[in-house]
Formats: C-alpha cells, structure tokens, sequence
C-alpha cells in the first residue's frame, strides 16, 4: 500500500499555493492540510498539524524557508519550490533532490510525487542549497530603482532610501532628503530584490538598516523604529515580525 503523505503547503504567494493546491489534487498518496503564508505561520502550523511534507517556498516573510526549517521541532519531510535559476538548481536535481521550479509543471510534479513513494522522501541538503541561494542573490544584487515622473525615469540609489511604504496598492520610496517616490515594485517583489540592509518589519514597510536612529517597544512584542530622515518617522513593526526583529537587532 502506497504511503499517505499528510502535507502543508508553505507560500507567501496566493496564486501560487493555490495552483499547487489544484495541482495536487489528482494524487491519492497526498492529503492537504493546509497551507501558510509565511514563515511564521509554517512554524506554527508543522508544529501544530504534523504533516510528514511540506511544499517550501524559499523566499518569504519573517523567515524565508531555511531559517523556518531551522526553528522546527517536527521535522517533515520537505520539497522546496523556488524561483530561481533552472539551471542551477538542475544541478541539484541530478543528485534526486526535490526542489520545483516556479511556474511548476504538473510533469514535472508527477515526478517528485513518483521520487516520494520510491525513495521515502530523504531530507534535501539544505545547507548546500542554501549557500547556491546566497551566491545567486549577490549577482542579483541592486543598486537602484526605477521611478517613473512623466516621461521621465528617475534611478533611486537605494543608499538614499530611508523606508518603503505600501498604500493599498501604491508603493512609495522615502528618500534621505524627504522626497516620496511611487514605484512599479511590489513591497513582496522589493522584498527578495533588496540588499540585506533592508528588513520588512511590517506588511506596510521594508526599512533600511543604516537609517534607524532608535528602536523602541512597543505594545504586545511589536517595536518602533525611529528612523533618522528629517521628520524622525516613527514605523511599528507588526508583532508577527518580533521573533526575527529580536534576533536581526539582538534586542
């Protein structure tokens, strides 16, 4: 008899866990759970649910899937699904690890469900594919932003941006010299661009680091950040971010 995997889908993308929801679907061996929408929320329910798999997300809110997978006391099995270079990660699907390439396939889905019942699954190495992450991200890496004024484009050099702020669906740079600049970017798009100088602390905000002038508590584990641009603005954190706030800034 075939192995039932209890699985949570683990994606800050709704489109995205949804397709691989739908995707799933003709699998007898695999029962959905659920699913999370960050880091966070994946820590809470592997550990309240205890699902044998999970289908990971690397990049995320709070924790991105490594640093998830590192606070686990149940350790599920894991197949990780990532944006990132085909290429690259071909390399690591040569060894028979499992890791999807976004926009998944449903062939080549059919074939990590055919991986899980003929091998049971054994857990990736993360830390290798961790370290292929890293080396891609610093060939990513930005300087600047785009800004569209008429039929002008601006370069923002990101060493000038204090915060980033989400408005419904509006997205403003703050500049060092109290200007506001919309954007084209999503926050969640900015998110995975931006130099590690950067931390999202709240749905609304990515703040940069080199500009915080203090950090305060607040209320129920949430923390403001006065930022040093002219008018001090002050931005709270969102309590779901405390964990990762206390541990980025050793408060």
């Amino acid at each position: 008899m075939n192995k039932i995997w209890k699985t949570l889908i683990i994606d800050d993308e709704e489109l995205a866990r949804k397709r691989l929801m739908r995707l799933l679907t003709p699998f007898d061996s695999i029962v959905i759970l659920g699913e999370a929408i960050n880091g966070q929320d994946g820590i809470d329910k592997i550990e309240k649910l205890q699902p044998d798999l999970i289908f990971l997300d690397i990049e995320m809110p709070v924790f991105n899937g490594f640093e998830m997978l590192a606070r686990l006391k149940h350790q599920p099995k894991v197949v990780f699904s990532t944006a990132y270079d085909q290429y690259a990660i071909k390399a690591f699907e040569e060894d028979s690890m499992d890791y999807l390439l976004k926009p998944i396939e449903p062939e080549r889905l059919e074939k990590t469900i055919k991986r899980l019942g003929q091998t049971q699954a054994n857990l990736p190495d993360y830390l290798q594919l961790n370290e292929l992450i890293k080396q891609l991200k610093v060939k990513e890496e930005i300087k600047t932003l785009t800004v569209k004024i008429g039929d002008k484009i601006l370069l923002i050099k990101l060493d000038t941006i204090v915060f980033i702020e989400a408005e419904d669906r509006y997205v403003f740079l703050h500049t060092i010299d109290g200007k506001k600049h919309l954007t084209d970017f999503t926050i969640a798009s900015l998110e995975e661009k931006l130099s590690s100088a950067f931390v999202r602390i709240h749905r609304s905000y990515i703040i940069n680091s080199d500009f915080i002038k203090e950090i305060r508590r607040g209320f129920n584990g949430a923390f403001v950040f006065v930022m040093s641009d002219k008018e001090s603005t002050r931005l709270t954190s969102s309590r779901a971010n405390g964990d990762m706030l206390r541990e980025r800034f050793n408060i």
